[in-house]
């Protein structure tokens, strides 16, 4: 199975935060699942860190390879998919990574309510 990471997923997974259920934590374990990080999350972490949102130790695209994750990119369709969703969501992380997800027939998994609420795309809930 194939699985898009959402951002803060990520984060409580590298940080081994206990916010991640015991479900998503067997998910990403489990050795026959391909666990994807898209740039968009890197992009985002980024951003938050620059602006004192989010404090990140050491280097986050290493982190994705430390956790045997796959990079995701971002691809100009995934662009325009995320800026036409019918979706009244405004975070254009969450549209891109959703985007992503329905365009390569992945599921996400998110601890989003927002993310949630949108049955358009396949997910797992992590919380």
């Amino acid at each position: 199975m194939n699985v898009l990471l959402d951002t803060h997923v990520f984060l409580w997974w590298d940080q081994q935060d206990t916010a991640l259920s015991v479900h998503a934590r067997d998910t990403i374990n489990r050795p026959e699942n391909n666990i994807f990080i898209s740039a968009a999350t890197v992009w985002e972490i980024a951003i938050k860190c620059r602006t004192g949102k989010l404090v990140f130790e050491g280097v986050v695209i290493d982190a994705v390879h430390d956790n045997g994750f796959h990079e995701l990119p971002i691809l100009a369709a995934d662009a325009e998919a995320a800026g036409d969703l019918e979706w009244q969501h405004a975070d254009p992380f969450d549209r891109l990574l959703v985007a992503q997800a329905m365009r390569l027939g992945f599921i996400l998994l998110t601890a989003d309510r927002s993310i949630r609420a949108f049955a358009n795309v396949a997910q797992i809930w992590a919380g």
